[in-house]
C-alpha cells in the first residue's frame, strides 16, 4: 500500500519513504541498457565475426537469435517468479547476471562462448524486465502510473535511436566495449536500486511458472531457426535439416499442449481468442521479422558492399530509428485526437516499411549514393515502424482485463523477439555463405521478402482495431469534465 505525500514528490510504501522519480531513473536505465544491447550487436555483428575469427554469418548470427529465443521464452516465466519471490531480488538478480554475462562476452574469442554468454545476457534480461514494470507499477504516484510506464517503454525507443551510432563509435576502440558498455550502466543502476528501490509486497498466491513449456518454446524456436539458418550449407532435402525443422514442429506442438494444461502457461491460450489481442501478436511477428530482415541486412550492405567503416555505417543507419519515436508520437495523436482506427493506423505503418523494403530493392546499387539511394528508403521504413509497432503493442491489450495485461504485454514482447530470430534467420538463408559479400540479386531477394512480410502484417494488423463496444467501455471508464451550475 503506498500513499502520496503532496508536493514533495515522495511516497510512503510501508513503512519506508521513496522517491518515485528516483526509482523511475534506476529502472529505465537499466531498461535502457537491455534494449540497447540489441541495437548496437546488430551494428557490431561485422566487427564481432572479425574478433572473434568467425566469417560464416549462419555462425554470427546465432549471436543475435540466441540472445532473442531465450529471452522470448522465459519472459512470461521469469516476470511469474519474480512476482512469487519478489521483484526487488528479481531485479537485482537479473542486473547482476545481465552485467556478469557481459563481461564474459567482451573478453572470449570463441564464437560459442560467446553465444554461451549471450543466452547469459538474456536470462538476466529475461528477470529484469518484468521485475522493473513491476515494481515501477507499485511505485508510481497513483495519478503518474501511466506516465511513468509511458517513460519507462520510452527508453527503448531511445536506445534504438541511439543505439547504431553509439554502437559504430564503440567498434572503432574494439568490438569488445559493445558489451563492456553495459558494465558501468549496469553497476550504477544496481548501486541505485539497492539504495532507492523498495521491495514491494510478494505475490505468494502465485503459481510457479511452467518451466517444461519455456524449454519447449527454446528448442522449437531454435531448431527452426537452425534449420533456415544451415539450410543453404546442408542443403534443404539434407537429413540434418529435415529433422531440425520436424523437431522444431514437434516442440510447438508439445508447447501449445502444455500450455493448455499448465495452470501459470508461458502463453494463456485462452488470451488468443479475443480477436484483437490474437491479431496484434501475429501482426508483431510478422512484422519484426520483416524489420529484422532490413537492419540486418542494410548494415551489412553498407559495408560489405559500399565498405563503410564501422562508424560511418553507424551514422548511416542511425536516421532510420530517430524516425521510429517522432512517429510514435504521431501515432499517439491519431489515436487520441482523431477517429482513425487503430488497425488502418499500424496497416499505414506497414505499407511504408514494406515500401521502404521495396524502394531498396528497386534503388540500392552498387555505385555509393547515400541521399539519393538510401536515406530516403531508410527514412521511409523509420517512420512506418514508428506509425505500426507502437500502435499494434498498444493495441494488443486493450480488450484484456486489469490483472491480464502484465502478461499479455510479456506475451507481445515475446512474439517480437520470436518474429526477429525469424526475420534473422531468413535472411541468412537467403544470403547463403557468401554474407555480407552476397550478390545484389540475393539482397534485392531479401528486400522483396520483408515487403512481402510487411503487406502480410498490414492485412493481419486490421484486426487489432477494437470493436465500438470497446471504445463505448473506454468512454465511460473515462473521468467526465463537471457541469458547470447555473
Amino acid at each position: 500500500m503506498s500513499t502520496t505525500e503532496p508536493g514533495v514528490g515522495r511516497i510512503e510504501v510501508g513503512s519506508r519513504t521513496v522517491h518515485p522519480a528516483l526509482v523511475l531513473t534506476v529502472l529505465a536505465t537499466a531498461a535502457f541498457v537491455a534494449v540497447l544491447d540489441v541495437w548496437i550487436t546488430n551494428v557490431g555483428l561485422p566487427a564481432i565475426g572479425k574478433g572473434v575469427g568467425e566469417r560464416s554469418l549462419s555462425n554470427l548470427s546465432w549471436v543475435l537469435s540466441a540472445y532473442a529465443i531465450v529471452y522470448a521464452a522465459l519472459l512470461v516465466p521469469a516476470g511469474r517468479l519474480a512476482d512469487r519471490f519478489g521483484r526487488k531480488g528479481g531485479f537485482l538478480l537479473g542486473l547482476a547476471l545481465f552485467s556478469s554475462a557481459s563481461l564474459g562476452a567482451a573478453v572470449c574469442s570463441n564464437i560459442w562462448v560467446l553465444v554461451g554468454f549471450r543466452v547469459l545476457q538474456a536470462a538476466g534480461a529475461a528477470v529484469l524486465t518484468p521485475s522493473g514494470l513491476g515494481l515501477l507499477l507499485t511505485t508510481a504516484p497513483a495519478d503518474k502510473v501511466q506516465k511513468y510506464v509511458n517513460i519507462w517503454f520510452a527508453t527503448g525507443a531511445l536506445s534504438a535511436t541511439c543505439g547504431p551510432l553509439l554502437g559504430g563509435a564503440l567498434i572503432t576502440a574494439s568490438w569488445r566495449w559493445l558489451f563492456l558498455i553495459n558494465l558501468p550502466v549496469s553497476l550504477l543502476a544496481f548501486l541505485g536500486a539497492a539504495r532507492w528501490v523498495p521491495n514491494t509486497k510478494h505475490q505468494l498466491n502465485t503459481r510457479l511458472p511452467d518451466a517444461l513449456g519455456g524449454a519447449l518454446l527454446i528448442v522449437g524456436i531454435g531448431a527452426l531457426a537452425l534449420g533456415l539458418v544451415e539450410g543453404p550449407v546442408w542443403h534443404w532435402s539434407s537429413a540434418r535439416v529435415l529433422v531440425a525443422f520436424g523437431v522444431a514442429v514437434v516442440a510447438v506442438l508439445a508447447f501449445v499442449a502444455q500450455s493448455a494444461r499448465h495452470p501459470a502457461p508461458v502463453v494463456q491460450l485462452s488470451l488468443l481468442r479475443d480477436r484483437v489481442f490474437a491479431s496484434a501478436n501475429v501482426a508483431v511477428l510478422i512484422a519484426y521479422a520483416a524489420f529484422s530482415i532490413l537492419l540486418l541486412s542494410v548494415i551489412l550492405w553498407l559495408e560489405g558492399h559500399w565498405h563503410y567503416s564501422a562508424l560511418r555505417t553507424g551514422l548511416a543507419s542511425a536516421p532510420g530509428p530517430v524516425m521510429v519515436p517522432i512517429f510514435a508520437g504521431v501515432a499517439e495523436n491519431l489515436r487520441l485526437k482523431t477517429k482513425i482506427p487503430a488497425g488502418v493506423i499500424a496497416a499505414m505503418g506497414l505499407f511504408l516499411v514494406g515500401l521502404g523494403a521495396t524502394l531498396f530493392a528497386l534503388s540500392i546499387g552498387q555505385p555509393r549514393d547515400y541521399v539519393g539511394d538510401f536515406l530516403f528508403c531508410w527514412l521511409t521504413v523509420g517512420a512506418g515502424g514508428g506509425l505500426a509497432f507502437p500502435t499494434l503493442i498498444a493495441s494488443a491489450t486493450i480488450n484484456l482485463r486489469p490483472e491480464q495485461t502484465a502478461t499479455g504485454s510479456a506475451i507481445v514482447s515475446m512474439f517480437q523477439q520470436i518474429g526477429a530470430v525469424i526475420g534473422i534467420s531468413v535472411l541468412v538463408a537467403i544470403l547463403g555463405a557468401a554474407s555480407a559479400g552476397a550478390s545484389l540479386h540475393l539482397f534485392q531477394a531479401a528486400w522483396v521478402t520483408s515487403a512481402g512480410l510487411s503487406s502480410t502484417a498490414l492485412i493481419v494488423a486490421f484486426g487489432v482495431t477494437p470493436r465500438r463496444a470497446t471504445h463505448l467501455a473506454l468512454a465511460e471508464r473515462e473521468p467526465q469534465p463537471e457541469r458547470a451550475s447555473g
